[in-house]
């Protein structure tokens, strides 16, 4: 088992969790636990057998965003500090984005700044309706990180992700599912067992297609139409190619349930 300082791990049939494990500190990001958030999205994108992962915390807050105390330490040097926390932060966004499997992100508590922009930048994000989400970042004379102006203005458009990074308004979970940010709004004693059972759903199924799912929707936006369709003509080739689609058309044929996870 892994061994991290700010984060717990867990791998277990092909379903990796992290949980953000700084209770005490609101589980906000300091050097260490962006750093470590790195490393653990560098071994579930290598890491093969990983087949889905969930992030999600520990205690009643999912992630207050940066360890302000830890900057206003900095002094003179935080500038230094803050282009560190994002160059590993960033760094885990996009290895997030681009692994294979899919990312369920289980918001358990309020999600302010780069909790926020963590907290939306899953394949699937599932919340507590106790949980509450806002940027937070102006109120300490901060710009968004952590993929917010990427994600917000895909998922509810540019008006609405101006008035929350402007205005800092604070979300009730229900408004955040309404607005489009969300997947889902459960009891909180229910949100790892919704999580973990769409995991094993996700876990159990094509991890090819899945890949190419993501990858499809990240350049859905910046990609000519003509580059899509070829990306798109090649990528369904490649997956019913696959020892995954070959088994997926056999089990169609034989009118029973493809088997995934045994040719791949």
């Amino acid at each position: 088992m892994r061994q991290y300082t700010t984060l717990q791990w867990e791998n277990t049939d092909g379903i990796a969790k992290i949980t953000l494990n700084r209770p005490d500190a609101a589980n906000s990001i300091n050097l260490e636990m962006a750093r470590e958030l790195m490393h653990a999205a560098m071994v579930c994108d290598e890491d093969s057998s990983i087949r889905a992962v969930i992030l999600t915390a520990t205690g009643n807050m999912f992630c207050a965003g940066g360890d302000v105390p830890s900057f206003n330490a900095a002094g003179d040097d935080v500038g230094i500090l803050l282009k560190d926390v994002t160059a590993c932060l960033h760094s885990a966004n996009a290895r997030f984005a681009r692994m294979t499997a899919p990312l369920i992100v289980a918001i358990n508590g309020t999600a302010a700044g780069a909790g926020f922009s963590l907290a939306i930048s899953g394949d699937i994000a599932l919340a507590a309706d106790t949980a509450k989400f806002t940027m937070a970042y102006t109120g300490i004379g901060a710009s968004p990180d952590g993929g917010a102006s990427v994600y917000l203005p895909r998922l509810i458009g540019l008006r609405r992700s101006q008035e929350l990074m402007f205005t800092n308004r604070v979300l009730s979970a229900q408004e955040a599912l309404d607005w489009g940010l969300l997947t889902k709004v459960v009891s909180p004693e229910s949100l790892m067992a919704e999580a973990e059972t769409l995991a094993s759903k996700l876990a159990s199924g094509p991890k090819m297609a899945h890949g190419q799912i993501k990858q499809l929707l990240l350049g859905s936006y910046s990609n000519s139409l003509e580059t899509q369709l070829e990306i798109e003509s090649r990528g369904i080739a490649k997956c019913v190619s696959s020892p995954e689609g070959r088994e997926g058309l056999l089990a169609f044929s034989e009118k029973r349930k493809p088997d995934f996870k045994s040719v791949s």
